[in-house]
């Protein structure tokens, strides 16, 4: 089972203000337990939403919009992918993420779990999209 840990996007990260020291180092503890622990897929933090755009699809036309955007509590600041064996788990790695904040400062991560192709049905475009993480591996 794989899982996302979502760091929301804050002013600061927004403002593009990177992490201190602190935060960092316990970032990295963190980091260095799942890898040791055989679960990290991969983290990174995001560049602020002014350094991105966004495509709106209207039918079949696309648009492109350059950032910044306005929607802070919408985007997210950086992930840490984890790949466990149970909700469990990943509910006790999460419960141990360092507060992105920093100590004491308000804050919330959100977790999703991924979907995998056992969850859709049997298909050709599912074949492919197998055959690609075969290719992958």
């Amino acid at each position: 089972m794989r899982y996302m840990i979502i760091v929301k996007a804050t002013r600061d990260t927004e403002a593009g203000v990177m992490p201190e020291e602190p935060l960092l180092a316990a970032m990295a503890g963190y980091h260095e337990a799942l890898m040791r622990a055989g679960v990290l897929l991969d983290a990174s933090g995001l560049k602020p939403s002014a350094d991105g755009w966004r495509i709106r699809y209207r039918g079949s036309a696309r648009s492109v919009t350059d950032g910044p955007f306005a929607e802070r509590a919408d985007m997210i600041a950086g992930y840490t992918l984890i790949q466990v064996n149970s909700r469990e788990e990943a509910l006790e790695w999460t419960r141990r993420f360092p507060n992105p904040a920093g100590e004491g400062v308000d804050a919330e991560i959100e977790v999703r779990q991924l979907f995998e192709l056992d969850d859709f049905a049997p298909g050709e475009a599912i074949d492919r999209f197998r055959a690609m993480d075969a290719g992958a591996s």
